[in-house]
């Protein structure tokens, strides 16, 4: 009796990682489009439609979702703060779109029949390595290209290939430490979800919209840290 329960509480469970996995949808040229992919755009629609109607909102004295914003605006500063010893501004909207990015996708599985794409390893490697691309960019023109290349050959030019590995390692660290934290989670409470129904998910899903921005707020301060080292502040 107790062997088929288990039995069937384990095909469940097989069933439910089916759901998670990416599914393909369509077929264009060698490319795949999957369902992390429209789950993606769906939560880039939101954050767009969401971006559009608070700028028509703003006013002088800010109310609403405005003062919302501008808190955020004032905690991603120090963020910054914390890593640069300064607010740089110039860095606001890099740190910021990550952290509202990752948050939304964590959070995807609040729309009926979305998996997050945080879920899918694909997703979180195509953040971390924009992540890091951008860091770059935006290092290299706040500091200038010459003393951007510099930090690459300190202390001595052996180090180069040392140094250029680091960044690339960081693209590894990154996505799998999101890949892993948020589809451990979302398996956890899909699991408790088939073995008891009634008792233990709900504060697990508490637990993990908590986790959700903890995995954001790691996220966006990561990126606070390589903007630092990326300028030249160790």
């Amino acid at each position: 009796m107790l062997e088929r329960f288990l039995e069937s509480k384990l095909a469940a469970i097989g069933h439910v990682l089916e759901e998670v996995a990416p599914r393909t949808l369509w077929q264009v040229g060698p490319f795949e489009i999957t369902t992390t992919v429209v789950n993606s755009w769906a939560v880039v629609a939101i954050i767009a439609v969401v971006a559009v109607l608070l700028r028509r909102q703003i006013q002088q004295r800010p109310r609403g979702l405005q003062t919302l914003a501008e808190v955020f605006y004032r905690f991603i500063e120090g963020l910054l703060e914390q890593s640069l010893g300064h607010a740089d501004r110039r860095f606001v909207p890099l740190v910021g779109t990550f952290f509202v990015m990752v948050l939304a996708l964590n959070y995807a599985w609040f729309i009926p029949g979305v998996v997050p794409p945080t879920t899918d390893l694909s997703t979180t490697v195509a953040l971390a390595a924009t992540d890091i691309l951008l860091v770059q960019v935006f290092a290299a023109r706040a500091v200038g290209l010459r003393r951007y290349l510099k930090r690459f050959v300190e202390p001595i030019p052996f180090l180069l290939p040392m140094n250029v590995l680091e960044e690339l390692v960081k693209v590894f660290s990154l996505s799998v430490r999101l890949f892993g934290n948020l589809f451990g989670g979302d398996m956890v409470v899909a699991a408790l979800f088939v073995l008891v129904p009634f008792l233990a998910p709900t504060p697990v899903m508490l637990l993990e919209v908590l986790f959700g921005f903890i995995q954001a707020l790691i996220f966006a301060t990561l990126t606070s840290v390589y903007v630092a080292t990326a300028m030249g502040h160790h």
